[in-house]
């Protein structure tokens, strides 16, 4: 294997936690089967996956209103309290990642499933998060993880050698289309755990 010379974070999961229980299980009163079947039916992961590719927020929550009208207050406060769901930086990834940029032998950039229009709020909350060389936001190229071509495009705007870098995301879907693509990969658990994962891939903390 050649060295590695990019490290590629996600973000969400990664290193921000972000959970909508943090809005909806008060609204539910800690009842998590109704939370669920909430998640399951209306405000579905699929359904706010399509906004991470650049769908408008506004749009998707007037059609969702449309299709469930009973639930039409619940829909609104999915974006409508989106800032409410954004939890803490996951601070022992944040420290790994520090030592990445001081370490300055490694391009470190991010490739993050998310809208458009809510990373400006991470942006400003979140000051690691301009410590990149860059960061592909899903919502600003009109597609998403896992689909090849965000892959590509990382690859190509950062003149990154695929077999030369690693890409740490939480989900194993992510991570799947990465190996496809020739990248290396570590699905994320714990900071402890990346930090092994990385030191035996000879990656300097």
């Amino acid at each position: 294997m050649n060295s590695i010379d990019t490290i590629i974070f996600d973000l969400g999961g990664v290193l921000i936690d972000w959970n909508p229980e943090y809005v909806y299980l008060d609204v539910f009163q800690g009842d998590r089967d109704k939370m669920q079947a909430f998640f399951d039916t209306v405000c579905t992961h699929d359904w706010n996956e399509n906004q991470d590719a650049g769908y408008p927020l506004a749009k998707a929550t007037e059609e969702r209103i449309a299709l469930f009208p009973e639930h039409e207050e619940l829909i609104k406060m999915f974006y409508g309290r989106w800032e409410d769901m954004l939890g803490e930086a996951i601070e022992g990834t944040v420290a790994i990642l520090k030592k990445l940029i001081d370490n300055k032998d490694y391009k470190v950039v991010a490739l993050t499933n998310w809208s458009h229009e809510t990373f400006p709020i991470a942006l400003e909350r979140f000051e690691f998060l301009h410590w990149f060389e860059g960061i592909i936001v899903s919502g600003e190229e009109k597609t998403r993880k896992p689909f090849k071509d965000i892959y590509e495009l990382t690859l190509s705007r950062f003149d990154i050698e695929a077999n030369r870098a690693v890409f740490i995301d939480d989900n194993l879907r992510n991570i799947i289309a990465a190996k496809d693509m020739g990248i290396n990969t570590i699905l994320f658990k714990d900071p402890e755990n990346l930090a092994a994962d990385l030191k035996a891939l000879n990656i300097q903390l």
